[in-house]
């Protein structure tokens, strides 16, 4: 049996983060992931906080920035009653103009790599090919993780504390306690595959994800490279019945009942080279947890909570959960903090930003506007005193308001903001104040928490 300070079951995003930035403290940590990378997943497009902020973090801002990615500077949308799709910018809000106004559009396949090798660097063992299995209690807390190898024998790992950042299927997030609860506003399901070229929009926003809205949901359209794009229908539960069966007729069908995707398809061809060649179904995939974390014990990410992917928050909440929770164990580990202090400010903040993008989400289905009326909508719910557009960004890119009071709108993303500055800036960036009374803060590194001066 192997003994570990950190054993965290997911390579993913999320777990890369968690496990790097625990591993940076001088802490032993294990990462066990099943497969073997690169390897495929969905979540493609990406926010400036990740990069810019979280990314940096973990060092690897830079080899992204050379990686060859295709660079996102908004997004352009199809929706609501106007006949026309609309932009909306990063750069538009003065609080994000400037050199962090972007993001970008990934391969997962390489971008996960990218963030597991810098975990490794950061000091965490990471082992491919193994799967978890389940849990075990020491002590009246989760005491480790029983896992096969690559070999196929099982295996035992004790650990202060475990990460379950496996994803939405994961088999270890009952073990905290609680029930998954899934969304009555978002009861979708995706069916989504891949192109070989498609159309892209005029600079500068070749880059952008395309959302268009259609009467039996809505479809992303997001450029991979110069003539890969990611293709998918996000349907209403209602129209569901149409997916079943042959799934490639119902793609095409969808497609056609879509026509400005269609227009964009018009002269692609489907990918035929592996990971790309095959179509893929996700099933009722926003929900949330009623407990999150218990001694020894923590989800982040999807193991946690997924929410409607129409702006692009998948990745952005599993590695904003994985930084909360990587603080939060690296300050129980240092004995200064207790445990329930540290996670109750993790369960704090991961449930306010999840909270606030699905209260975003149900209002922005539920308007039945074009788009002037959605840019002066969110001057305003955010009491913005500039132009419209810039309030929309503002209110998208999430720094439209320091009132922390505010149920929705006012705060999307807000921390994100704040880790842009932090992973630009360092130490530099300042202290933060705390998120709610009696809260805590981040440190000047931004990895532990600790009480805010008086």
């Amino acid at each position: 049996m192997d003994d570990y300070d950190v054993i965290v079951v997911g390579g993913g995003p999320g777990g890369s983060t968690v496990a790097g930035l625990t591993a940076a403290e001088g802490h032993r940590v294990l990462l066990l992931d099943k497969e073997r990378f690169p390897r495929y997943q969905i979540g493609e497009s990406l926010l400036p906080a990740t990069i810019h902020g979280i990314c940096a973090m973990l060092g690897v801002r830079e080899e992204i920035e050379r990686a060859g990615f295709v660079r996102k500077r908004g997004g352009t949308f199809k929706w609501g009653t106007g006949a026309e799709p609309w932009t909306f910018s990063f750069a538009a809000s003065e609080r994000m103009a400037g050199p962090t106004s972007y993001a970008y559009q990934v391969e997962r396949t390489r971008f996960d790599t990218l963030l597991l090798d810098a975990a490794r660097r950061l000091g965490a063992e990471v082992r491919q090919g193994h799967r978890a299995l389940g849990t075990f209690r020491a002590g009246g807390r989760i005491g480790g993780v029983r896992y096969t190898d690559d070999t196929g024998h099982e295996r035992r790992a004790t650990a202060r504390f475990v990460v379950d950042a496996s994803g939405h299927g994961s088999r270890l997030h009952h073990d905290v306690g609680g029930t998954r609860e899934y969304s009555p506003h978002f009861r979708n399901l995706a069916l989504f595959g891949y192109f070989e070229g498609g159309r892209r929009m005029p600079e500068p926003g070749s880059g952008n994800i395309l959302c268009v809205s259609f009467p039996d949901g809505w479809f992303w359209y997001i450029p991979l490279s110069d003539t890969l794009t990611s293709v998918g229908a996000v349907v209403k539960h209602e129209s569901a019945d149409k997916v079943q069966g042959d799934p490639d007729a119902a793609y095409t069908a969808l497609i056609g009942a879509c026509p400005l995707i269609g227009e964009f398809l018009r002269d692609a061809r489907r990918a035929t080279e592996p990971p790309y060649d095959r179509l893929r179904v996700r099933k009722d995939y926003s929900y949330d947890r009623t407990v999150l974390w218990c001694p020894g014990m923590v989800l982040v990410g999807d193991a946690a909570c997924f929410i409607d992917p129409v702006f692009s928050s998948g990745v952005h909440l599993a590695t904003y959960s994985a930084l909360l929770a990587a603080r939060s164990i690296n300050s129980a580990l240092s004995g200064l903090l207790a445990e329930n202090r540290c996670f109750a400010e993790f369960e704090a903040r991961y449930r306010r930003e999840f909270g606030l993008f699905r209260d975003f989400l149900i209002t922005f289905y539920e308007l039945d506007a074009d788009e002037g009326d959605y840019f002066r909508h969110a001057r305003r719910l955010t009491s913005h005193h500039g132009a419209a557009d810039e309030a929309f960004a503002d209110l998208v890119g999430g720094v439209s308001s320091k009132d922390f009071s505010r149920k929705m709108f006012g705060e999307v993303l807000a921390e994100g903001v704040q880790l842009q500055l932090r992973g630009l800036l360092g130490d530099a960036a300042g202290d933060e104040p705390p998120m709610f009374p009696g809260g805590l803060v981040p440190t000047a590194d931004g990895r532990r928490w600790r009480v805010p001066d008086a």
